[in-house]
């Protein structure tokens, strides 16, 4: 796939995946990944299935200033395509309420984030 074609893709999920976001964390998400690193030069967009991770500074992710929990929705590769981070448990669990209320599956594996 060329590179403008998979980056328009990605954008697309990427935004529709921050909107959806947004609706459960007051405005608070951020954009986040909208290819895949795949390590050739075969452009591919990030996923268009949603899933959602918890992570934490304990679970080995450096949450830059910011402390507390992040929840990023990220397609079956762990691709993250949005993301809202210094949540306090609370917060957290209210979002991932809503999640699992919309039945949307969580992703157990390694979720790879922007630099």
């Amino acid at each position: 796939m060329q590179y403008f074609v998979a980056l328009k893709m990605g954008e697309k999920r990427v935004k529709e995946a921050r909107e959806y976001l947004n609706k459960l964390c007051n405005d608070q998400a951020m954009p986040a990944l909208a290819l895949r690193d795949n390590k050739t030069n075969i452009w591919e967009p990030v996923g268009q299935d949603n899933l959602y991770a918890v992570l934490s500074d304990a679970g080995g992710y450096v949450l830059s200033e910011t402390t507390g929990f992040m929840v990023v929705i990220c397609d079956k590769n762990g691709i993250s395509k949005a993301l809202v981070r210094g949540l306090d448990t609370e917060r957290k669990d209210a979002i991932v309420s809503r999640l699992k209320a919309d039945n949307v599956p969580e992703h157990v594996g390694d979720v790879v984030l922007p630099v």
